[in-house]
């Protein structure tokens, strides 16, 4: 038993206790399980001292599990669905057990997911200084997500080097497990580690490119989540890629830019102009996206956003069909009525939001659709707040 929860050794290894990957890789695992399609349980791993997420650690991997809630429309009708998680099976605190954590990847992981947050993946100096006493076998966790991965990584290579890992990575982060490849990477030159320790990270590791998309607009308490019906997790494929499970929700794709284009455009998006209007506007402080979908100046403007400077760079990649069928049925998840998605939630790391949301699209433009103004995309990207 552990900590009085439950058992150690599964197959794979979350960092981050989010209400989002609860009702998303959570979920999808614990319904795959009940059809013998996952590889096995979950150990989630809480990486900051965040109060919240240690309270949500000590309930996860309770036997009885944690309530989802499914609350939407589903071909206009109005749907409720009760479900139950039973995938987490072990949780543990980085911090204070990072020796179990360790266990955890010299061994049974074969795959390990994360999601940390808008700035998880910033390094932290603390963690820039001698790397072979990082790496000691008594050395305490680093502060950094992508430094607690290398010291795992490492501990992997020299217990097991030939077993498969996957790494899937669920940030909001174009080619996201690349980007993390790159940046532990670099970070594994700044601890002068051996030149075949890295050799085997960047060639035997496999760093999946994924995208996740699914509103999870509430937490329960002291865990579980509510979420909307849709859900998708699109990954790109590749060779020795190790799925958690095989679930509908699970896209295996060859053209991976395609879903992170719809999703960062129109949805996410959407999400940060509306944001940014209640910011503005000094709106209630409980105001959701149900609500700022039904005020008239701040519906008009997203979807004169959506029509005047996104639809058109969709258009002039040939990709304008495609956009608008994922638009209209992203309006009736904007207007979902069972989901209190709260605008204050979406505005935390609101500049960081508005870089990652707008810029990749002003360089989309720039290149197909060069005449195209996009005046209200770059007011909001150089408004400070």
């Amino acid at each position: 038993m552990l900590n009085g929860l439950a058992e150690t050794g599964q197959p794979i290894l979350q960092f981050g206790t989010s209400r989002f990957l609860q009702a998303h890789v959570d979920l999808f695992v614990s319904e795959a399980m009940s059809s013998g399609q996952a590889l096995g349980g979950i150990t989630v791993v809480q990486t900051t001292a965040n109060p919240a997420s240690s309270a949500r650690l000590r309930a996860i991997a309770r036997p009885q599990g944690f309530d989802v809630v499914v609350r939407g429309l589903v071909d206009g009708a109005p749907v409720t669905l009760h479900k139950t998680c039973r995938a987490v099976r072990a949780a543990l605190d980085a911090r204070t057990q990072w020796t179990l954590v360790r266990e955890q990847m010299r061994g049974p992981a074969r795959v390990v997911v994360s999601n940390t947050g808008d700035a998880g993946w910033a390094l932290d100096s603390n963690d820039s200084g001698d790397g072979a006493a990082q790496l000691a076998a008594a050395a305490p966790a680093p502060v950094s997500f992508p430094a607690k991965l290398l010291v795992l990584l490492h501990d992997r290579w020299r217990a097991a080097p030939d077993l498969a890992i996957t790494l899937l990575p669920c940030e909001l982060v174009s080619r996201n497990g690349d980007q993390l490849r790159g940046i532990v990477a670099q970070l594994a030159a700044a601890w002068s580690c051996p030149a075949p320790f890295t050799d085997w990270l960047l060639s035997h590791v496999v760093w999946a490119n994924s995208l996740v998309d699914r509103i999870v607009s509430e937490a329960l308490e002291p865990v579980g989540a509510v979420a909307e019906p849709y859900a998708l997790w699109a990954v790109e494929r590749q060779p020795r890629l190790v799925l958690p499970c095989t679930h509908p929700a699970i896209v295996l794709t060859d053209d991976l830019a395609r879903f992170e284009r719809l999703k960062l455009f129109l949805l996410n998006l959407g999400h940060t102009l509306l944001a940014h209007a209640w910011l503005q506007g000094h709106k209630a402080a409980d105001m959701t996206v149900l609500q700022a979908m039904h005020d008239a100046a701040m519906r008009e403007g997203l979807e004169s956003v959506w029509v005047d400077e996104v639809l058109p760079v969709f258009d002039a990649m040939g990709q304008g069909d495609a956009a608008r069928e994922y638009l209209s049925a992203l309006r009736g998840r904007l207007l979902n009525p069972f989901l209190a998605h709260r605008l204050a939630d979406i505005a935390q790391n609101h500049v960081q939001k508005k870089r990652r949301r707008i810029e990749p699209l002003l360089a989309l433009a720039a290149q197909h659709a060069p005449a195209l103004a996009q005046a209200r995309l770059r007011a909001t990207l150089e408004t400070t707040e």
